[in-house]
C-alpha cells in the first residue's frame, strides 16, 4: 500500500484563506509526494523560479536510494527555471512522466542548447 504525506502548498508566502479571485492570480505549485518502489512526486500547478529551489530541497531530501519519478500530469505551466529543472532532473536520473508535449519540447531545446 503506497504511504502519502501531506500536501505541501507554495503560493508565494501568502495565506491560503484567500478568496478564489486572489488565488487564481497567485503562482501556485502544489507538490504531493508517494511512495511505493519509487518516490513520486506528483506535481500540479505552476512551476515558476519561486518553485524551483524548494523542489530542489525535496528532492535532495530522499535519502532512501529509491528511484525518484516525477509526474507532470497536472502542470499548468513551466517558466524558463521550472524547465531548466526539469531537464537537470531528467540530466540527474530523475524519470519525468505524464509530460505535457509543449513542456516535453522546450525540454528537448534547453537540452540541445537552443
Amino acid at each position: 500500500m503506497p504511504t502519502c504525506s501531506p500536501i505541501i502548498l507554495f503560493s508565494m508566502g501568502y495565506s491560503l484563506a484567500m478568496d478564489v479571485h486572489s488565488l487564481a492570480t497567485q503562482s501556485m505549485l502544489r507538490v504531493r509526494r508517494s511512495s511505493n518502489g519509487e518516490v513520486l512526486f506528483a506535481l500540479s500547478g505552476r512551476i515558476d523560479s519561486e518553485h524551483v529551489t524548494e523542489l530542489e530541497s525535496l528532492i535532495r531530501a530522499e535519502g532512501s536510494g529509491l528511484p525518484i519519478v516525477i509526474d507532470l500530469k497536472d502542470v499548468t505551466l513551466a517558466g524558463e527555471d521550472g524547465i531548466i529543472f526539469l531537464a537537470h532532473c531528467e540530466a540527474g536520473n530523475i524519470t519525468l512522466v505524464n509530460c505535457p508535449p509543449y513542456i516535453r519540447k522546450w525540454i528537448t531545446k534547453q537540452n540541445d542548447g537552443s
